[in-house]
């Protein structure tokens, strides 16, 4: 939605203020109200950009990897974890092609991150990664005492290229964002790739922490170039919002919770851990008393135990106070986003949980605007159709044994 249009919302809610009397509260859209609490809470609104949804790992690593081919000056990237198959082979690879060029290239991956997935980057395969002339670093490595690195991980996932072209979402770098894995079948996610003003912030965020990590001090105008401006026609607000643990430790929390009590009349959200803290519950159980409609959608498989059962006994609650859920039966969806009263939508990196909204690094693009809404509300109607929808009869069903699991799980809300 482009700024004029902002500017319309504005002088529209004056005059009906002026003419009927009412307050702000009663006649601002939620999307308004939603921007100026955010700008409260420090993050940037940026009018000048364009956004392309990447609703598949092929899309997602396709566009990807056709940009890092264009990239002239840098490519940065931030990952919790590259896994060593495949497809990161095809990526480093590619890199090492851009550095021969003079590309400056720099990553970043969570040393955890690393350790948890099946496949990971050895100190054999980072040292050939290096001697091709790709900076690579491992965010906080563990060292003893390593119950001292346990909390604060780097959760993000972001790629700068030249500082015009940025992307973020759900998707680390893995071959089973294509090919689906064995146990859970296809893995559905989503990635946004950003131009324009927002890309500035994600270069941001990404130096911040490359600088942090490796004492350097890689800046300068070189890596926040001007970006060319875009007619109001296809130009899309956003707003980046960062959780760094210290700095911003509630930012993407008091995100959420105030989109959620600001909504008019409909929230969906997709989510794949969803046990969600005490502020986020009870800012549903508000938009659900004052008679918005919220919808929810989780995987009815996990790739991780304990965490679902906990899921399926805080959305029966949330069910009997009037949420439609959604049990997604094609697969894992990992994607994590939330529209809102078909004006703006979230994508980003963020779980709703405790693990994503009270300890680890991570980044969502807040984008305002109906069309790119629309497309995640297109997805999430289609995915209903591969859905079970929970109802009192489908929990009666459920073993007094998973109930138990349930509710023994959902007490280690604040942990998981």
């Amino acid at each position: 939605m482009a700024k004029r249009v902002f500017i319309y919302h504005l002088l529209l809610t004056t005059a009906l203020l002026f003419l009927t009397g009412h307050t702000a509260a009663q006649t601002t859209p939620s999307d308004s109200i939603v921007m100026h609490r955010l700008k409260d809470m420090g993050a940037p609104l940026t009018y000048n950009n364009r956004v392309e949804l990447l609703m598949s790992g092929d899309e997602k690593f396709t566009d990807l990897f056709e940009a890092i081919r264009g990239a002239r000056h840098h490519v940065h990237l931030e990952y919790f974890n590259f896994r060593n198959d495949s497809i990161a082979g095809v990526l480093f690879r590619l890199l090492a092609q851009k550095v021969k060029e003079g590309v400056e290239v720099r990553a970043l991956f969570d040393a955890f991150g690393n350790l948890s997935n099946n496949k990971p980057l050895t100190k054999k395969h980072l040292k050939a990664i290096r001697e091709q002339g790709i900076e690579i670093v491992k965010f906080d490595p563990f060292t003893f005492p390593w119950f001292n690195h346990a909390a604060h991980r780097d959760h993000r996932k972001i790629v700068v290229i030249d500082g015009k072209i940025g992307y973020t979402g759900g998707m680390n770098v893995a071959d089973y964002y294509i090919k689906g894995l064995p146990k859970i079948g296809e893995w559905h996610d989503i990635h946004a790739r950003i131009e324009g003003d927002a890309v500035r912030y994600l270069q941001g965020i990404f130096l911040t922490m490359w600088n942090r990590e490796t004492g350097q001090h890689i800046g300068g105008p070189e890596y926040f170039p001007d970006t060319p401006q875009l007619p109001d026609s296809i130009a899309e607000e956003i707003m980046i919002v960062d959780r760094t643990p210290r700095e911003t430790p509630r930012s993407i929390s008091r995100a959420y919770t105030t989109s959620i009590r600001e909504a008019d009349s409909l929230i969906r959200i997709v989510n794949p851990y969803f046990v969600p803290t005490k502020s986020i519950k009870e800012a549903i159980k508000h938009a659900l008393k004052k008679g918005t409609e919220v919808e929810i959608m989780v995987p009815s498989v996990s790739d991780v135990p304990f965490t679902p059962e906990a899921a399926f006994y805080i959305l029966h609650k949330l069910m009997k106070k009037g949420a439609k859920v959604y049990l997604f039966n094609g697969g894992f969806h990992h994607s994590k986003v939330m529209m809102v009263d078909g004006s703006f939508c979230t994508v980003g990196t963020a779980n709703l949980n405790s693990r994503s909204l009270r300890y680890d690094y991570e980044t969502n693009a807040f984008i305002f605007d109906p069309e790119t809404t629309a497309e995640l509300t297109e997805m999430f109607n289609r995915d209903k159709q591969n859905s079970t929808l929970m109802t009192p009869e489908y929990w009666k069903e459920r073993s007094a044994w998973k109930k138990f699991v349930g509710w023994f799980a959902h007490l280690f809300t604040p942990f998981l």
